[in-house]
Parts: C-alpha cells; structure tokens; sequence
C-alpha cells in the first residue's frame, strides 16, 4: 500500500464504489465489509455508496447496510434518497444518445440503454446479460428499437469481450462526444455514456452538499476508470487492490482487492485507523 500524494487530515463523511470495491465479485457483502460500515456508522460519519448501476440495483445494497444518507446510481446521474425518492437526474440529451446507439451498434458492440426504471436491450444472448441480470437485481427487456426511451435515457452502454476493442472505441466515442456527453469505461468490458453532468466528481460534489460536508473532508473508495473523477474531488482517495494501474496511480493509497476485504482493510487502516 503506496502513498501517491498527501491527502487531508480531517474525515468527515465516506463515499464508496459498489462493483468491484464495496462487494466480491459474486456480487455479495462480506461480514468484515459489512462490519467496517457499522463501525463507519458507530463513528458518527456519513456513509453513501455511488455506482455505475441504476438505483433500482443499489437499493438492495443501502437497505442491507442501513444507509440512511443520499447515494447515486448511473454514475451520479441519478442521486436519491434512502427511500430512493429522486432528488437529481441528468439525461442523456435525444441527439447525444442516438449517436451513441449509432456508434456502437456501427462497431457491432451490444448496446443496453437504461431509461427509466427499465433496462433495454436488442440482443438477449449477448455478452454479459446474465452477469448484469445477477448484479442489478433485475432482467432486461428485450426490444426492436429503442426508439422514444433515447429521449430520457440516464445511460446508455457498450458490451464487449473485446476489451482493447472497447478501450478504442471509449477513446473514439469521447472524441465523437466532446463536451455534450461523459464517456468512460467502468468496467473493462463496459463502455458507459452519460449526460455531461453525470460523472462520479460531479456526483461526489452533490453528495458532499446534500450531507453538508466539504468535498475535501470526503473519503472515497473505487477501482474504475470512472472512479478517477471521484477521486480528484476527494480529500482522501483510495484505490482498490484490482484496480487497474492508471486508477491506482490517481489515488493516495491502495488497498487490498474486493476479493481479500480490501473495503473493509481501507476504512480499518486509513480512515478510522489514520494511517495516513
């Protein structure tokens, strides 16, 4: 576990990722995770979690860790209440999400769009249905088109095995995208597009005003791509054990991976333990 920069003395408040970070590969909650959150909740210090999953799949995760603080989905294009009642969301714009869907459905990579409470898709037997299905708590529903649902879509993503091919077409659909979308992997083999406002800094820093504490007293916990914007808002960031080198490298220190309690080793050592 490597310092990369000096991070803040004072922490107020915890935000944490889901996949990959706050859960074990087989989606579950280990008993030391689940104690480090009780202890988070035992210090008196806010606790929210912030994902790339909708709010429909999160909210199984907030009620079993009593998570009584706002939290968000869609990688903060979608910020709710513990009752998951919204209380901000960000669309993709009509013009901006069917570019998307050209793009990638031109590079032949399965597309998914979530709009609304529901999760669409064209093709059911492709790559990663059922290890999506098993994570957000719920299926897809299979269309022709997507047709009016791309005009109040809160993301829109790219499934591939390949992931250097999608490593490319992240770069690609960014640069197609500019300034009118947020394009980033969160996954090696999921490419998320979502409105320009709806990424995890932006999330972190509407979180951080709804639990009135400064960005810079927060603490936050991830292993993605999308991460990154997270973690340069924070005041302590820490990346997780299977991270990739480019996420590791923007956080100040990392942890064990979601498969060795890495979650839980974070918050014991450097943030209730101060080892920082």
């Amino acid at each position: 576990m490597t310092s990369r920069r000096p991070p803040t003395t004072k922490i107020s408040a915890i935000v944490s990722d889901v996949d990959g970070t706050l859960v074990t590969n087989e989606k579950q909650l280990t008993d030391r995770t689940r104690a480090a959150v009780a202890a988070i909740r035992k210090a008196g210090l806010p606790f929210s979690i912030i994902s790339s999953r909708p709010p429909r799949g999160i909210a199984p995760l907030m009620k079993a860790l009593d998570i009584d603080r706002p939290s968000a989905g869609f990688n903060g294009g979608v910020i709710v209440a513990s009752d998951l009642s919204v209380l901000q969301q960000h669309f993709i714009s009509p013009q901006s999400a069917r570019r998307t869907v050209d793009f990638l459905t031109g590079r032949g990579i399965d597309t998914w769009v979530f709009s609304g409470q529901d999760w669409l898709l064209r093709n059911r037997e492709g790559p990663h249905v059922e290890h999506e299905t098993h994570t957000v708590g719920f299926p897809p529903i299979a269309v022709a088109d997507f047709g009016k649902a791309l005009d109040r879509a809160a993301k829109i993503v790219g499934v591939s095995k390949n992931h250097d091919f999608l490593k490319e077409s992240e770069i690609e659909l960014a640069k197609l995208m500019g300034n009118a979308a947020t394009v980033v992997r969160s996954q090696l083999y999921y490419l998320d597009t979502t409105d320009r406002l709806a990424n995890k800094g932006l999330g972190l820093l509407e979180l951080a005003k709804l639990v009135g504490v400064p960005p810079t007293e927060i603490a936050v916990i991830g292993d993605g791509g999308n991460d990154v914007t997270m973690f340069e808002q924070a005041g302590l960031s820490i990346a997780m054990g299977n991270a990739q080198p480019a996420v590791k490298e923007k956080a100040n220190f990392v942890t064990a991976s979601n498969g060795e309690d890495g979650f839980a080793m974070a918050v014991e050592r450097f943030i209730l333990g101060g080892e920082r």
